[in-house]
């Protein structure tokens, strides 16, 4: 496993995050397809097995309970200062206010079982709280020894250069990662969030690298639980599949000329395109080790070309 430095920070993370929203009690109204107590713990082992010590998560998961589970099981298999542990603020009551954020960080690092959180993030733009409220109670957590770097999320670039200004302006710490939406099939925020992540050498660690799944086979949907009960991942790609379905056969296509899985093909994309750790929100431990593998793939400019060609302009999602 190869491991990347978070922007200006000192956190050392795998070039593989294993993302939390696969973990936590099912429930109808946030998602039934998500993993209990031991099937979670199966997860960290496998990922911990293949040298991933970078594991993201959020309060509002499975309503808390991915954070539990998590926080558990690696506090089972796991030294504390050997693994990186990401979680998020904003799905909740006052959203990025200074109370919210402080009341949020004490009840994730309860959650965990924690005494500090390697990677806060804000999980959108909050456009009812001052960004400099914001900010400065982000800040004091970094200060008071409760979190060690600060990161953000999907979010219009124009936003996240005003937080990173803010934060210059004001002595305040600054990001140092992007979780936001990108894929070979969403790729809208290569026009403005990405420049602006690299004019402050913010690293890239996105969500849905394999759009659900969609970049993973050459059937748009399949039979698994989470297939036929994701609204959400229905949401962001099924009106689109006429025309991104052109891309996923350029994956299957790549993928044969390497001898390599789809998957592993949309994640060394990724690589190629300067990404730090992309998410994985897997399900089943063999998907960690599918993903594992795409480090050791080198796309060639042809490859790349091929796998861009069809992209077209999308609506955006994840930002609003």
């Amino acid at each position: 496993m190869d491991y990347v430095t978070l922007g200006n920070s000192d956190l050392s993370v795998s070039r593989i995050c294993v993302g939390g929203m696969s973990f936590g009690r099912p429930s109808a109204d946030f998602h039934e397809w998500t993993l209990e107590p031991e099937e979670t713990e199966q997860m960290v082992v496998r990922a911990l097995g293949l040298g991933i010590n970078f594991f993201d998560t959020a309060n509002v998961y499975s309503h808390g309970t991915s954070e539990e589970y998590l926080g558990a099981a690696l506090k089972k298999h796991a030294k504390r200062e050997d693994v990186a542990i990401a979680t998020k603020v904003y799905f909740n009551e006052g959203h990025l206010s200074r109370e919210a954020i402080a009341r949020e960080a004490e009840q994730s690092l309860r959650r965990l079982g924690t005494d500090y959180i390697d990677l806060y993030i804000i999980h959108r733009f909050d456009s009812t709280t001052p960004i400099e409220e914001t900010m400065e109670a982000l800040d004091s957590l970094v200060k008071s020894g409760k979190v060690r770097a600060l990161g953000a999320s999907a979010m219009y670039g124009y936003q996240f250069h005003n937080m990173q200004m803010c934060a210059e302006q004001n002595g305040f710490t600054q990001f140092v990662s992007m979780q936001n939406h990108y894929n070979l099939l969403y790729r809208e925020d290569e026009r403005e969030l990405i420049p602006v992540c690299r004019q402050y050498n913010v690293s890239l660690t996105p969500y849905s690298p394999l759009a659900a799944g969609r970049l993973s086979r050459m059937e748009w949907t399949a039979g698994t639980k989470r297939s036929r009960t994701d609204r959400t991942a229905r949401s962001k790609y099924d009106g689109t599949e006429a025309q991104d379905s052109e891309i996923v056969r350029s994956v299957h296509e790549v993928a044969e000329r390497h001898g390599a899985t789809m998957s592993q093909v949309a994640i060394a994309w990724q690589y190629a395109k300067g990404v730090a750790s992309p998410i994985i929100g897997a399900t089943k431990p063999e998907y960690l080790d599918d993903a594992a593998k795409a480090s050791g793939i080198t796309l060639t400019e042809a490859d790349i070309a091929a796998l861009e060609q069809h992209y077209l302009p999308h609506k955006v999602v994840g930002a609003l």
